[in-house]
């Protein structure tokens, strides 16, 4: 992964206003191009999203962004599968490594290999629109969205993200992806990716119909905690979808007691690669090497699976990926 100091990001946006300052003028309303919409009459297009609040609002695209700031796997990702490469100004915050379909175009782009980004750094990058999550801002990260929106930079962020909305669906990622087809004026390519998505969905709900579901858990290792992704969680509306039998907790973090009273049928580990190794194998090891755990039915049949976060939380791009885990994993008939 390629990463520029904060130095060389400087030097390369004080050329650039240089540039643009002995340039001539040019009236953007003249200016035409498949891409910004120009004279034919394209933009402006207004999507809706939320503000840092989490309050609704729209979003109005006056033209094509140019210098968008990419924030999460999620959204690096579908930038890449839209072809909309040239469209990043800088990408930060990868969970693991890009898709190998998207290595080429992600070679080409602007990585930060720190996993978050400052304000001043982005303020350097002259962004035209901020592309993250409901994280991404706040007086800790970027400020919140007021601080951008008087600033002229337009923010998106993926509304599965953090707890912005209570349910977070796998509609609601279809809409992701269909909103920024229609700001970038990508939406053929944009309208094809979720139909490929929703066709899987149904192909595997009809081989899966007649077959008998299993009681199902969702969870992440947090030091000594374990937290669980219920059906309100995007992980937890995949895994409902493809036939899991989804066991809820009155808390979203148990311990090995409540894990063993409810003895799941199959179990699935959510991981994030980090800087470490085999991160996949280490996280099915926290249960199925675990003494304490041996008497769970998930363990004696061999039934704990690893799924990555990037997977099942703002998939987007990786969404068939963690329906076919999922799926795999409550049916292993399907993957023979």
């Amino acid at each position: 992964m390629k990463k520029r100091s904060i130095c060389a990001i400087a030097a390369c946006a004080a050329a650039i206003l240089c540039l643009s300052a002995c340039a001539q003028p040019q009236d953007v309303s003249e200016t035409s191009t498949s891409s910004d919409g120009g004279s034919d009459g394209y933009y402006p297009v207004t999507v809706s999203n939320y503000n840092y609040d989490k309050e609704p609002i729209d979003v109005t695209f006056e033209k094509c962004p140019e210098k968008v700031l990419v924030l999460n796997q999620n959204n690096i990702e579908t930038m890449l599968a839209l072809g909309l490469e040239d469209k990043i100004v800088a990408a930060v915050g990868l969970d693991h490594e890009v898709k190998p379909e998207y290595k080429e175009a992600f070679d080409k782009i602007n990585y930060l290999t720190d996993f978050t980004v400052d304000r001043e750094t982005v303020l350097m990058l002259e962004p035209d629109m901020i592309l993250g999550w409901w994280s991404t801002f706040g007086e800790k990260r970027l400020e919140g969205t007021d601080f951008w929106a008087e600033r002229g930079v337009k923010t998106y962020m993926a509304e599965n993200s953090n707890s912005i909305v209570k349910n977070r669906t796998l509609q609601n990622e279809y809409d992701y992806i269909l909103d920024l087809g229609k700001i970038f004026n990508v939406q053929d390519k944009a309208e094809e990716i979720v139909s490929d998505i929703q066709s899987r969905v149904e192909e595997i709900k009809e081989k899966t119909s007649g077959m008998e579901k299993r009681s199902t858990l969702i969870i992440e290792f947090l030091g000594d905690q374990i937290h669980t992704y219920d059906e309100t969680t995007l992980g937890g509306d995949m895994a409902k979808t493809v036939g899991a039998d989804l066991l809820s907790t009155p808390e979203q973090t148990i311990g090995y007691e409540n894990l063993i009273e409810l003895d799941p049928e199959v179990i699935f580990v959510v991981y994030m690669d980090g800087d470490e190794q085999d991160m996949d194998k280490k996280s099915v090891a926290n249960v199925t090497e675990n003494e304490a755990l041996q008497s769970l039915t998930a363990v004696k049949n061999g039934d704990v699976y690893a799924i990555p976060l990037g997977d099942m939380y703002t998939s987007a791009m990786r969404t068939m990926d963690g329906l076919e885990i999922f799926a795999n994993g409550l049916y292993p008939e399907l993957a023979k």
